[in-house]
């Protein structure tokens, strides 16, 4: 299993891999926590002359995954959203988003996993809050987030990397591995039944996201 693990995770880590993680992370079908935050640790770690450069690759990955949802939200509109967010979760949103507008709807993004920001993003769209605000806020949150992640791994880097190769950091990588399989196939089903629901005048789905 760890050998599996590590050819997969390895394999990724270079520019265009925790570009393409922090992308799928900000989809609504993709559950990966802390991939994107462990990346960039290890990356700026081993390659200390470009540790500035992996939080701009990962923000601008996100970036792209949260415009994809974002835009999804837009399509769906208001009503749609309550297939895919609980009701008590999107009155929440709702409130946040009347109370405080698109910049802390974005700001939010700084709570850590597993917060799931990704409904955020989509009720975003849905709600129709200011773009601009919404994204560029959303890029210097994650810009912040990652260049802090990577300016502690350009001074502790060799610490990092010890534990990154400890038994104890085996297990969690287990359990990580095991949350991301079962969230994004419980999303994938969500999804599916979201939108065969949608599909269905007057039907009302029994399952909602969390």
């Amino acid at each position: 299993m760890r050998p599996f693990l590590i050819g997969i995770f390895g394999s990724l880590l270079n520019w265009w891999g925790i570009w393409l993680i922090a992308a799928l992370d900000s989809t609504m079908v993709f559950f990966l926590p802390l991939a994107v935050d462990i990346a960039v640790i290890v990356l700026a770690s081993r390659s200390h002359e470009l540790f500035w450069v992996y939080p701009i690759i990962a923000s601008a990955g996100s970036l792209c995954g949260a415009v994809v949802t974002y835009y999804i939200g837009r399509r769906v509109g208001e009503v749609g959203l309550e297939r895919f967010i609980s009701p008590g979760r999107l009155r929440s949103i709702r409130k946040k988003v009347k109370s405080k507008g698109a910049v802390a709807l974005a700001i939010l993004d700084l709570v850590p996993p597993p917060f799931p920001f990704t409904a955020f993003i989509l009720a975003a769209g849905a709600l129709k809050v200011s773009t601009y605000r919404f994204f560029v806020t959303l890029f210097l949150t994650r810009l912040l987030r990652f260049g802090a992640e990577s300016v502690l791994a350009f001074f502790y880097g060799r610490q990092i990397i010890q534990w990154f190769q400890s038994q104890i950091f085996e297990y969690i990588a287990y359990f990580l591995f095991g949350a991301a399989m079962l969230g994004t196939t419980l999303a994938v089903i969500q999804l599916f039944r979201s939108t065969r629901g949608g599909a269905r005048p007057g039907h009302k789905p029994r399952h909602r996201a969390a």
